[in-house]
Formats: C-alpha cells, structure tokens, sequence
C-alpha cells in the first residue's frame, strides 16, 4: 500500500502487508545454493562465493563473486586452458577453512580436426586463500606427457561492483561510473558511486602475462616433460603504500600469516574428540566455519551471520551465536557484547526503527545502505537483540565472573532495560511488542521475520502490535540476569526491583500465552490482544530462560518432538496442522538447526533429557548428508525416510554462523555442562550421550586462570564422568 510522506513518520501497524505482495527485500530463488555446489572463503569484511572448479560468474543469475563491504568486487575469474574449460577432478575446502584446493586437468584438446593433446596430461592445481581484503590463488599447471609443451592459461576477468542488495535481485534507475585500466602486470578497476565513495578493485599477476587487457590475461609456458610452472594472483584492495611488490614470495608469507592468526583464533575455545569419526567431522566442520565467519573487530571477536547474504554483523544472530559458544570460548561473548553497547541506539530515527537503548539488528557498507535505497546502514528493527544483549551479558558475567566488563557494559544494559520498559511495551501491559515505524522497514521483527510468519489458526495474518512468546521469555531472562548483574554491582535496590519484574511477568505471561488445548505457549499475541493459536516452535524457545511451569514444559516437549512437529530431522517451524504449514518455505515448516538447539537448551533446563537425545540425533544424522557436512541456515521440513536425505532449501546460507553453532550447543544440552566462576566449578547437570558417542572428550574447558581435561562415558544409559586433568577449577557432577 502506497503511504503519503506523512503517513511514513508515523508507526505501521499492520504486521504484515498483503499477502499478494512481494516483500521489498525477498531473497528472488533464481538459482538454487545447493545446486550450485559453491565453495565459500572469508576473512574479516571480505568473501568470496565461486564455483567447485573454483571459476566465478558462471551464471549470471548466482551471487558467485569476490565481495567487500557489501559490494561485490570482483563478478567474473574464469580460468581456461588452451582456450577450454578444464575438466575437475576434485575441489575443497581444506579442513580448517583457510585454503580452497582445486585438481583439474585438459580436456582432448583437438587442432584442424585431430586431438593435438589427449585429455589428463596437463595438471591444473588451484590454491586459494583469503587474507586482509584481498583473494591470493596460486596455479600450479605440470605437463605429465612425454614431449614438451606450449601452455596457454587464459583468465578472464571482471568487476561490476554491483551492491549485495543488486545481486539479491534489486533494481536501481542509476549506478556510479566504472573505469578500467593496465599495465604490464596488474589491472585496476575504480568505481565512483553515488555515495561519493571510491571503491578500488587490483588484480596483480606473477609472472607478467603474454597479453593483458582489462577483462583478459594470457599466459605462454613452456613446459618440459613432468615439469612445473605457477603463477601468481592477488585481487582485491590496492595493497598499502610501502608494501613490497607482488611476487611468489609474498604469496606464501600471506598464506602462513593466515594461518598463524586462525590457529591463535582457533585456540581460544575448548576441544572436542569423540569415539564416532563422523561426528568429529561435522564438529570439526562446524567449528571451523565458525572461526572463519568470527571476524576480529576493534572491540573484540564478532560472529558475522553467513555467506553470501549475511556476511556483516547482525544484532540477533550474533548474540545467539555467542550464547550457544559459551561453554566453549566465553571471548566471542565479549566481542558481541562491547561491538553492539558501541552501536547501541541512542535517539529516535523512526527511517532506522532506532529508538533510545535499542540493540542493533544489521550493520551494512554498501552504496544502496550508504544512499539509503535499503534501510539497513545501520538498522534497529529487531523486537528480539535488546533483551537478548541483557541476557547475554548475565550469562557471561556467570560463565566468566568479569565483573569489570559488567560495570563497563552496565549503563548499556539499563539503556536496554528502559527500552524494554517504555519503547518495547508502549501500551503498558507488560509484554514487548514491536511494530515498524515507517512502511520501509521489516513487518515482522522476531527472527521470524518473513512477511507471513506471524498468524493466525485460520491462516489470517495478525496485525500488530505483536508480542512473540519468546521475546517475553527473554525479557524474563535479561530481567533475571540484570538483577544478579546489579546485586553484584552493590546495586540492592535496583537488583530487588529487577528479580520483582520477572517474577510479575512469569505470572503475566502464564495468564496470557498458554494454550491448554493445544498443549503450548500461542505463538504471539497480536494488536488486539489475541492470541495466535499455532504450535510453533518459538514455544520451545520459551523453554531456554525459565520462564515456563515445570509441568507445562513438560507437554510442550511432547508435543514439539511428536510427529506433528518433529521431521525426523528436527523441530518444524511451525506443526504440519498450521492453516500455512509448507515444508519448502523459510519459516512455516521447514527445520532450523540453531531454533532446535535453542529448544533443546530449555529443554535440558527442565531436566528434559529425553526429548534432547531425538533433536541432536535428527541432526546430526543430517550432517551426514550435507556437502562437507555442513549444517546450513535451514531445510525442508519433509518427513524422514528410510534411505532419503534432508530436503534442502533453495537459497540457505552456507555457512551461517548460528548453524554452525547448532552443535556445540546441541552437545552442551546434552552433558549439561555449566561453568560457574563465582563458585569455580565446571558442572555436569544430568548427563546424557546419543546412541552414536559411546565416549567424548573435551579439552581446554577453561574457568577463570583454571582448566580441566574431561572424559565421558555411556554406559547403556548411564554416563561417567572422569577427570584427566585440571588445575584451579572443581569438576562436578550432578546426576
């Protein structure tokens, strides 16, 4: 609907425009992720998405480039040999994340109708990085025929600068102006954009090519019987003033310095090994996925979202994130914590949805942010990340005892609590609603923020204000956490009024959000007070803060990991009964990894073992069908069947910091590991194993200056637990 500029300043309160419409800022599926097979590299605010022989641009419809701040950079790095495309052998990310290898070889490469060269005797080697805004690639090309040969590797090359918002499908009336221009060794590209900014893309070659333009580099080698020749490439932002020139050399002192900074990286966080092979893969993948989307910003670690959509901070994710990491490296924790007090809004800017306290939901570079043709420069409509910060800060504050971030962050936690107080419940009955304040921002405002995902039991989309049931759980929890927070602080009073809202608002939200036909908490309540009679899974994520009834959490267990709700896979969005349940669509039906393990986190609060064991198996078995077992941001809710794979999702991102975290959260649901600094005790509540860990250790389980080194045990369905190391810390286990 069309609003006048008047109508535009003042808050939308309708939650969802009409179904009919399409959504401003809808991700178009013209292609399909999976189907595309791509391989992902990432450091800091620069990534790159290219195909399994690793070529970019293939298809113009594929987000594949070369990405820097929100633009992409780079759009076209096709490598032919003799003029054809190389046949692949094989491609993949090493391990760790911090090289992409590729094996390819020639095609029969036929000259005046015969085969000049049979196929598989050249060897084409690609290793590629990336480091400090910049793709390094090395190309080993070897000759195993018995005859020399005359080599010609051809590049093909372009930039289009296109905003990530253009490659997701937006179309602008104008754009800035390109140039291009070379030398003997390296082509630059400068595009001026409407922003005013210059943004400056340089490839570099080593050695310098037979011919070169600025779309094209060719190279003559010659070759003796099974000997090698390399060259070299750098793309990305002109190396600073002083930088010595680009060589082979440089190329592997890039490489070991990225190695070096991911091994320090890596090495914040507790070890996991296990006794299953496979399940040590998909940790490992897991892990490493997350140390390459953590990028290190001046005030600590920050989890950006994932790639290619999300690959910037958001508020929601990286909370979540950092909250489900806990256990294991309690820094990513404060990283998320100072970056977003930094950000925190401070004035009331309805084009931003900011107001006074507000946690940040999505920081963007690019020039559409920039020109404001997407609101998202640096965008506040998230009902979720202002409790959530709160939160946040108590469960690190107890994980790490570090009262001294506490009293630095403690006037951005009451900034957020007096948010939650008047902006987030602007009717004063006590729950946080959200609604958009002009018609540019996102309908709905929970992390199920697709424009039909808050509804009602007959299908009709509820209009706002609307009050989703977990975000009155967090509150709950950031209420709880602020009130231990501030007894620490020496803040008695404040504490005792803290612990007194919380306790108002179980009661309150009892009252409202219970269901006890369907057996759960109502998805939301909408602007006139309604509930929202849908099982959902956002009423497993009420579970996380304890703000349900012992025994009602028990029947919301039940009816989540029944066969309404669960796949086989995993916990539906929504239960196949919804008037919109549709296992192919983004949030009515399909399985997210990070919503399941936040589930199964309340669900281990409430010593629900039992129905934690089903949600980590279902998962896991799913890694084992993924390519590189990698969790991605979602996938069909389709039941499970014997022998079937998960059906995926068309345009999930891969990876997606809070997926990847999925099972080291998962894990901790499970062993109920809990470290406590204030009394230095690293607890094991109730633990259980799968069926697929007879015995797992972790190492590195840090606690203040103190460590331990624990193994663990199934014994049908008994678990033990012993010590192999430690210093400074009590290991213990309740059971």
């Amino acid at each position: 609907m069309a609003r006048t500029k008047a109508q535009a300043t003042a808050p939308v309160q309708d939650a969802a425009a009409e179904e009919s419409s399409t959504p401003e800022f809808h991700i178009a599926a013209q292609v399909s992720l999976p189907e595309k097979h791509s391989r992902t590299l990432k450091h800091g605010d620069t990534f790159a998405v290219f195909d399994h022989r690793g070529d970019i641009g293939g298809d113009p419809r594929s987000p594949e480039g070369l990405y820097h701040r929100d633009t992409r950079v780079l759009s076209r790095l096709e490598l032919l040999l003799q003029g054809a495309r190389p046949l692949l052998l094989s491609s993949t990310n090493q391990d760790d994340n911090a090289v992409f290898t590729a094996d390819l070889s020639n095609p029969d490469l036929e000259s005046n109708g015969q085969i000049a060269i049979r196929r598989e005797l050249i060897q084409l080697h690609r290793l590629r990085f990336i480091w400090q805004a910049a793709l390094y690639e090395r190309l080993l090309v070897r000759n195993y025929g018995d005859t020399p040969m005359r080599i010609w590797l051809t590049l093909r090359y372009a930039a289009d600068f296109a905003d990530l918002f253009e490659v997701r499908g937006a179309q602008r009336e104008r754009r800035g102006e390109l140039y291009a221009r070379h030398n003997g060794s390296s082509v630059t590209y400068r595009y001026f954009g409407l922003d005013q900014e210059e943004r400056v893309t340089r490839l570099d070659f080593e050695p310098s090519p037979k011919r070169l333009d600025t779309a094209t580099a060719v190279f003559e080698l010659e070759l003796q019987p099974h000997e090698a020749r390399r060259v070299f490439l750098r793309i990305g932002t002109p190396p600073p003033d002083g930088t010595e020139a680009w060589s082979g050399r440089a190329y592997y002192r890039q490489m070991r310095a990225a190695r070096v900074a991911l091994r320090r990286s890596a090495s914040r966080g507790a070890q996991v090994d296990s006794s299953n092979v496979m399940f040590n893969a998909s940790m490992r993948r897991a892990l490493s996925d997350l140390q390459m989307l953590i990028t290190d910003t001046p005030l600590g670690p920050y989890p950006y979202a994932g790639t290619p959509w999300f690959s910037t901070p958001f508020g929601r994710d990286g909370i979540i994130t950092a909250l489900m990491l806990l256990w294991m490296d309690p820094d990513v924790a404060r990283g998320v914590l100072r970056f977003l007090a930094a950000t925190q809004a401070t004035a009331t800017e309805p084009e931003r949805d900011a107001e006074p306290g507000k946690i940040l939901h999505e920081l963007r570079h690019g020039e559409m942010a920039h020109l404001r043709e997407v609101p998202f420069e640096r965008y506040y409509g998230s009902v979720d990340a202002t409790p959530l910060f709160v939160l946040l800060l108590g469960a690190y504050y107890e994980r790490t005892g570090d009262l001294d971030t506490v009293r630095e962050l403690w006037p951005n936690a009451e900034a957020a609590l007096n948010w939650i107080d008047h902006h987030g419940d602007r009717d004063g009955d006590g729950f946080v609603e959200y609604f958009r304040m002009t018609g540019s921002g996102l309908a709905n405002q929970g992390w199920k923020d697709s424009q039909d995902s808050v509804f009602h039991q007959d299908g009709r989309m509820a209009t706002g204000p609307i009050a989703l049931c977990e975000v009155q759980a967090y509150v709950y929890g950031a209420k709880q956490a602020a009130a231990q927070m501030a007894a620490a602080l020496g803040l008695a009073g404040r504490a005792a009024q803290l612990a007194l809202q919380a306790e108002t608002l179980q009661q309150r939200f009892e009252q409202a959000y219970w269901l006890e036909d369907l057996g759960v908490y109502a998805l939301a309540l909408d602007g006139d007070k309604q509930p929202c009679r849908v099982v959902s899974s956002n009423a497993g994520q009420v579970l996380l803060t304890g703000i349900a009834d012992a025994q009602r959490a028990r029947r919301v267990a039940q009816v989540l990991t029944g066969p309404a709700c669960f796949s086989g896979w995993g916990i539906r969005t929504v239960a196949r009964s919804a008037a919109r349940f549709n296992p192919m669509s983004y949030h009515n039906g399909s399985v997210w990894p990070h919503d399941n393990a936040l589930i199964a986190m309340g669900l281990a609060r409430y010593g629900l073992k039992d129905a934690v064991l089903p949600v980590f198996k279902g998962l896991f078995d799913a890694t084992n069908y993924m390519e590189q077992r990698r969790l991605p941001e979602l996938f069909c809710g389709f039941v499970r069947r014997m022998r079937n794979a998960p059906t995926l999702y068309p345009v999930a991102c891969m990876p997606q910091a809070w997926a990847s975290a999925a099972l080291p959260a998962l894990l901790q649901a499970c062993i109920g590991i809990e470290l406590h600094q204030p009394s230095g005790e690293i607890r094991f509540n109730r633990p259980v194993l799968p069926d697929f860990l007879e015995e797992l250790c972790l190492r590195r389980l840090r606690l203040g200056q103190g460590f331990a080194d624990v193994t663990l045990h199934r014994h049908g369905d008994e678990v033990s637990v012993t010590v192999t190391e430690q210093s400074g810390v009590q290991v213990v286990v309740r059971h």
